[in-house]
């Protein structure tokens, strides 16, 4: 029998894809007898997040342990990576995983810190999209992509959560000279579940972060699109919360939309879907979104962009994508809100997704990857 691991898991902000799936994997891994434990900004996230992490607090022998990180690179950042380290030293992990660009930086170094110190430490990387993001001919690109050539000597085992994340890392940074794998993010089995409507369900759902990289402004510009197209006026829900929200708020009521958009705060999914009839992912990009693959299981029509991994869900030129513009977004929008049986089946079927996005297959994965890495 193996013996269990003890795994911190390294990320920045405890908000969207990333906590999710950290969430997940740390959820498999406690019951795969694993001693588990989690290290967060404490300077993000509100009361949803909050709830979560006393649902997670007592399950995780290593605890949660939430200290401020910067987003960006800084002064402050001395501080908190010193504060960081002290609190990894001490849980003594023999797995250290950082996810995005600021817990793969700190896992990575703080592993390679421990192995100083004759600590075996396997230290992975898995981006989420991250630094990956930047456009590799801009100044900031640039640096993002020398530090992550840099990083890649501290780092054992790469893991990406999707086919277009690991291609823009080749693209971006150059072919990993150590060993990766693609493992999709994963569903647990209740998520495949119909959510029935409510009562009252509006025409169009936005779910996510309240930022432009996500796209809520295109999903406000869309929907007044849409009211011209259909003639007639149309509904939405937005869910989540950030700085850029009272901008939405704005916008929403400068178009006219002030009283047929309703603003929510951040909810669990499963509980958001029965808000909408049509779920919009209008991001300007993305990994491999979670609420992509929540949404289809729970039997969601969708309108999402072409960006990212989302195509790898669809299929290639799947009519229900569109480029990341609000005249697209509200072309297929209209089209589902004018023929909803028709729209519904182009989704992907819920066999279809349990037999690639699995949360068991992306464990059991994950894990491989770990012992891999202790073996070398």
């Amino acid at each position: 029998m193996t013996p269990p691991l003890r795994i911190v898991h390294c990320f920045r902000s405890p908000v969207g894809g990333i906590f999710r799936h950290v969430r997940d994997l740390t959820e498999a891994q406690v019951a795969a007898g694993h001693k588990v434990g989690i290290v967060c900004d404490s300077t993000t996230g509100g009361a949803f997040e909050e709830r979560l992490f006393t649902a997670m607090s007592d399950r995780l022998e290593l605890g949660v342990h939430r200290t401020p990180m910067q987003r960006h690179i800084g002064p402050g950042d001395v501080a908190a990576a010193w504060r960081t380290f002290k609190i990894i030293k001490e849980l003594q992990p023999n797995v250290l995983h950082g996810h995005g660009a600021k817990g793969g930086v700190y896992a990575r170094l703080f592993g390679s810190l421990l192995r100083v110190s004759r600590s075996r430490v396997a230290r992975l990387y898995s981006p989420h999209g991250g630094s990956l993001h930047y456009d590799e001919n801009t100044a900031t690109g640039k640096v993002f992509f020398l530090l992550e050539r840099l990083m890649g000597g501290f780092t054992d085992h790469l893991l990406f959560v999707s086919d277009y994340e690991r291609r823009a890392y080749r693209k971006k940074v150059g072919e990993p000279p150590i060993p990766n794998a693609l493992v999709y993010n994963g569903l647990r089995a209740a998520e495949f579940e119909p959510v029935p409507l409510k009562a009252d369900a509006a025409d169009f759902l936005y779910i996510g972060m309240m930022r432009d990289l996500k796209g809520p402004d295109l999903f406000i510009d869309a929907l007044a699109q849409v009211e011209i197209r259909a003639g007639r006026p149309v509904t939405a829900d937005m869910v989540g919360d950030g700085d850029d929200l009272p901008k939405y708020r704005q916008q929403a009521a400068t178009l006219g939309l002030a009283e047929r958009i309703r603003f929510h705060a951040p909810m669990p999914a499963r509980e958001a879907f029965g808000l909408g009839r049509t779920i919009v992912v209008p991001s300007r990009a993305e990994a491999m979104p979670y609420i992509v693959l929540e949404a289809l299981a729970a039997g969601k029509p969708m309108v999402a962009t072409a960006v990212g991994g989302i195509p790898e869900i669809f299929g290639e030129g799947s009519p229900v994508l569109a480029t990341p513009d609000s005249g697209a977004l509200a072309d297929r929008m209209t089209r589902a809100l004018l023929d909803p049986p028709g729209f519904v089946a182009l989704m992907p079927s819920a066999e279809e997704l349990r037999a690639r996005f699995g949360a068991d297959v992306m464990a059991a994965r994950i894990e491989q990857a770990y012992r891999e890495t202790l073996a070398r």
